[in-house]
Order: C-alpha cells, then structure tokens, then sequence
C-alpha cells in the first residue's frame, strides 16, 4: 500500500479519516488485487498454474450455465437448483478449512496493528472477498438459477434479490468460517487439516458418481421431497424464493428473502464478533506452555499390549506416523474411506459384487509400499539400529504388523457389511479368504519393494513425490499391485473352480483357512527375501529417501 492510503482511519473513537486519505474499502480492493498481481509475478510456474485453473474455473462455470438455462420449463429444475445451492454454500463453508493458503487475505490476524474497527472491517473484507473467480463461479451458478427458475417481472425482481443475497452469504460464511478458525488454520494441525482435503475430494468424487447413478435410472422427481426441505435453509430459500414468485406465492418468496437476509445479518454479526476476539485476545505465542511431566511409553493406553523390544517399538513408531504425520494419516484415512465405499457403494445400489470387499485389503496394502520413504529424512535414525540381516527382519515384521492391527478387522469388517448388504452369506468365507491372500500378497510384495525403489515424499505441499522420483513412485507402487496379483493367482483360480466345478459348492468355506494360510505364508516369505535386500542396500536407501 502506499503512504497515501495509510492511515486507514484513526484509533481515536468517532475520530474520522485523516484528509487525503482513501476509504478502508476501496483499500483492501486494491490490497486484493496487489497481492493476486504481485502473486503471479513470483514466479512463471504459478503464474500459468492460475490461468490454467482460471481458465478451467470459467469454463466449467460456462458449461454449468449454459446447462441450467436448458433446464428452464423442465418439471424438476427448481428441485434441482435449490439443491445446488445448498452443494455450492457447502463448499463455500469447507473451503477455507481445506485451502487455509489460497487466498492470503483469509488470515485477519496480519491486520491486529491496524487501528481499524470491527464494522469498517467487516464491509471491507467483505467487498475485497467479491474479487476473485469464485465468486465469479457462484454469481454464474445463481445467474444460471434465475433463468432456469424464474417466470415473469416478479420472479425475475425476486430472482435479482435473491441472486445476490445468496452470493453475499456463501461469502459471508466462508470468511466467518475462516475467522472462527484462524487460529487452527495458521497452525501445524490446520495445515495437517488441509492435507487431508484430498480425502474430502476422493468421497466427494464417489458420493456425486452414486447420486448421478441413482439419479439417471430414476430421474430427477427423487430431488422433490430433499428439495422441499432445503428450499427453507439459507441461501438455498433465496433460489427457492425465485420458483415461489414463479407460482404467485409471494408471501412465500418474501418470507425465504427475508430468511437468508436474517442468516446473512446473523453471519455478519458472528464474523464480527471473531474478528474483535481476534483483535483483543493474545494468541498461543503469549501463553506459558503445559510443564507437565511427560508419559513415558507403554505407562498408559494402547502402546502397553505391544510386544516389548524392537517390536513393540516399532509398531508404536508406525502407528504414531499414522496418528500424527500429515501426509501418512492422509493416506490410511483415504484409503479407509474409499476402501468402504466403493464395495458398500456399489452393493447398496445392486450393481456390486460380494468380491468388491476385497477392494479393502487391496487399499489398505497399498501402505506397505515404500516404508522407508514414509520415514523421510528420519530413517536415518532407524538405519543406526540395523546392524545385520534379523534386524532389517525385525524392522519390516514389525512395520507389517502394525499394518495388521488396523487392516485384519478392517478388511473383516467391510467384506462382512457388503454381505450383509447384498445378502449373500454363503460367499463370505471365500471373499474373506480371497482379502486375505491378496493382504499377504501386498505385505510381502510391499517389504521387497519398499527396499528396492525406495523414494522420498515432500513433507510441504501435496506432492507425494520428490522431483526426479517419479519413475521410481510408478515402478514401486504398480509393479508391485502387478506382483501382487500374480502371488494371488494361485488362490483366485481354486475360486473359480470351486465355483465352476460341479459338486464343490460345499467346498467353498475352505477357501477361509487357505487363504488365510496363504497370505500369512506369502507374508512371511515376502519379509524373509526382503529383509537381506534392505541390509544390504541401506545407504541407497537412506539417500533416496532424504532428497525430499
């Protein structure tokens, strides 16, 4: 900013404007468009990483407004809409949490100097949020609405009103949202929040490809009970409203305006309130930290049913990664997610099959690759301890049954929720068998590539990968899902021929203790060839694993 603007009004209470200088709001717009010009000025990568999703922001805001102008006279269009702007204002409340980093002017706390009130702050920040291509996006989606919806010099007025009412709540929301968690979201565990937005986008994914499914066999009159609901929650009332004016309702439509324009009164007055604890209270920078004494380990809770010695400790070590690192806890809690519901998903439409359970120990194995990466630089401290061939065996057993701690009853648990659900009992033994064959397929192929292509994950940003260990990424993960399923050949061929075979159908349970059997041995020879491999090649390891 320069010195023309500053100050941006005085300290003193009811003092006013030093002349000459320009009003907060027009300050914070230019501040905006300063920090987004002098953004992309830093480097040529970021600048065409923003076109680029520019670009592609514009054009699926053109494709969507284009397809709800040709839904205009269709019978369920207001359902629809409605409901869409329930999605949209969702996604307006979840986006800062997930993307803290996106838009610098999110975090009030840099404005704590200032001697600005709450009420001129407020307006400001707000006109200064309206700049941006999400708000471009959500104006196009309401504009699309109001074509789509709207019929006659009433609904068209109610839609104008409407329209811009839901647009200032979704901003509205976000920035309150934003505010109330500012302190979270500047801190490690927001930043651990947002890595985990992958996993928001991956159930997200399957919960949209689930209801376009449902929707395409039945059509779109399944919306009209929900929409009937939610046309009565802000900002969707205010798109409901437009459908009301539509009909001659009125009384309707002015009762849903005056009903998000009550929740965006509300939302103001809460973004307020945060921002003067903001601007009042200190932070946790001024505050004594905790000198309690701490625990040690094994004391207390879980740790102390594991094994002692090198086993125990590792499997605690393990499972204190996945507890607390960033990138490996996005990994487990999307790989349960997805585990779940693609098989439960897929059953509960009656599409799927009993054999879709096995997706489960299929995701969950998956984290048995690259071990050593998932340590980053820090495994230096664990390639101290090994010394010789049983301790690198020892390491990876118990690095594979921390795994099992978690995937068993997890892998169990699925396949038994996705027989229940397609109630087919007499296949639970054979796809409980058929998991765990291809677990033990995973852990064993897991522990010999983890030593052979082992590559380092960046602990900043969303790469899971460092530059120049791509190939290395591609050859450890798929060659060994490829290895895996060649391991588990053996046991998918006694399946179907148990299944084809005439007579055999009373023979199928033993695929359960045969499987099981089989995957445990798998396991334990897995371990058994990669642990000399891992001894042998722990300098490669070590340097291949820090360059992140």
């Amino acid at each position: 900013m320069s010195a023309q603007s500053a100050p941006l009004t005085s300290g003193t209470p009811g003092a006013r404007p030093a002349p000459g200088a320009a009003p907060v709001t027009s300050v914070f717009v230019r501040l905006k468009l300063s920090l987004l010009r002098n953004g992309l000025r830093q480097s040529g990568g970021r600048q065409a990483a923003y076109i680029a999703s520019a670009v592609l922001v514009l054009l699926f805001a053109a494709l969507t407004l284009l397809g709800l102008i040709a839904l205009r006279g269709y019978a369920h269009a207001d359902s629809l809409v409605v409901l869409l702007a329930a999605v949209l204002a969702l996604g307006w409340a979840v986006m800062p949490l997930f993307f803290p980093s996106g838009d610098e002017t999110l975090d009030p706390t840099r404005l704590v100097m200032l001697p600005l009130r709450p009420r001129p702050l407020v307006r400001a920040l707000l006109t200064a949020s309206l700049v941006g291509i999400g708000p471009l996006f959500a104006l196009c989606v309401f504009a699309g609405s109001v074509v789509a919806v709207a019929h006659g010099g009433a609904a068209y007025a109610v839609g104008v009103v409407g329209a811009v009412l839901a647009l200032l709540v979704c901003v509205t929301l976000a920035r309150a949202v934003a505010a109330a968690n500012v302190r979270l979201l500047t801190s490690r565990k927001g930043r651990d929040l947002a890595v985990l937005s992958g996993l928001v986008v991956a159930v997200g994914a399957q919960v949209v490809n689930f209801g376009a499914q449902r929707l395409g066999s039945s059509g779109l009159g399944r919306l009209d009970p929900v929409a009937d609901v939610v046309r009565w929650v802000p900002p969707a009332s205010a798109v409901g409203a437009m459908d009301a004016a539509s009909d001659g309702s009125y009384g309707v439509a002015l009762a849903q305006l005056a009903l998000t324009a009550a929740a965006l009164v509300l939302l103001l007055w809460v973004w307020a309130r945060h921002l003067t604890r903001l601007m009042t209270t200190p932070d946790g920078s001024t505050i004594q930290s905790d000198t309690r004494p701490v625990r040690e380990r094994g004391s207390a809770g879980p740790s102390r049913w594991l094994p002692a010695g090198r086993t125990g400790t590792t499997m605690e070590r393990t499972l204190r990664y996945v507890w607390r690192d960033p990138k490996t806890k996005a990994a487990w809690v999307t790989s349960l997610a997805i585990g779940l519901i693609v098989p439960v998903f897929n059953a509960w439409q009656g599409t799927g099959s009993v054999y879709f359970a096995c997706f489960a120990a299929g995701m969950l194995g998956i984290q048995m690759y690259n071990q050593f990466g998932q340590d980053t630089s820090a495994f230096w401290m664990v390639a101290t301890t090994i010394s010789s061939t049983r301790d690198a065996y020892v390491e990876l057993r118990a690095r594979a049954l921390a795994l099992l701690l978690v995937t068993l009853p997890y892998a169990t648990l699925v396949t038994v929720l996705t027989t229940a659900i397609l109630d087919d009992w007499p296949t639970l033994p054979q796809t409980l068998g058929l998991s765990f064959a291809l677990l033990g397929a995973m852990l064993a192929s897991g522990a010999w590539t983890s030593a052979q292509f082992p590559y380092s994950i960046p602990q900043d940003g969303y790469k899971n990968v460092a530059p120049g260990q791509a190939g290395l990424a591609w050859i450890s993960i798929f060659g060994g899902m490829v290895g895996a399923a060649l391991l588990c050949a053996p046991v998918i061929a006694l399946t179907i021929w148990l299944n084809v075979s005439a007579g055999s159908d009373g023979l199928t349970w033993l695929l359960l203790p045969v499987g099981a059997g089989y995957g445990a041995a798998l396991t334990l020879l897995g371990l058994r060839l990669a642990a000399p491999r891992t001894a042998a090649r722990l300098p490669e390891i070590l340097t291949a694993v820090s360059k992140g």
